[in-house]
């Protein structure tokens, strides 16, 4: 039988899981949604890739945060407008991380981009945006609403 003390500590440990793997997957989710956009308003619409990154980057972005505030770690009762802020900071950060850390992967260690950014990605998300995230944009609301389906 586990006592209450280890009880509440492994409820903690799964709700933390449960909140990573969400993130995770609204990482997946606005990845593809990002990467899609920008494809479409190349190949589809005439503009330029530029163009193409930074609409799919946007929307990517509102997405990720909706994703954030409501599902991931459902934190609607602090202020929008404050997690917006934190949101943005934190996103120009993790924009640094992920192009020093494609420099230095593709244009100094000479790996194959793709897998470069790949790998960067996945890096940056563990150990950056999924902490930053939890304890700073979203803070109040770490863990996911009960009631929220995962």
């Amino acid at each position: 039988m586990t006592s209450p003390p280890a009880a509440s500590a492994e409820r903690g440990i799964a709700a933390h899981v449960t909140t990573f793997l969400r993130h995770q997957a609204g990482a997946i989710f606005v990845t593809a949604l990002d990467f899609t956009v920008m494809t479409v308003v190349v190949t589809q619409l005439g503009g330029s890739a530029v163009l193409g990154t930074v609409v799919g980057a946007t929307i990517g972005g509102v997405t990720n945060f909706s994703l954030g505030r409501r599902w991931i770690f459902a934190a609607t009762a602090s202020s929008s407008r404050h997690q917006a802020v934190r949101y943005t900071a934190v996103s120009g950060a993790s924009l640094v991380l992920n192009a020093t850390g494609e420099y230095f992967l593709h244009d100094r260690l000479g790996l194959q981009f793709q897998v470069a950014r790949a790998l960067v990605a996945v890096v940056v998300s563990i150990a950056w945006n999924f902490p930053m995230h939890r304890y700073f944009v979203f803070a109040q609301g770490a863990e996911p609403a009960a009631h929220a389906p995962l």
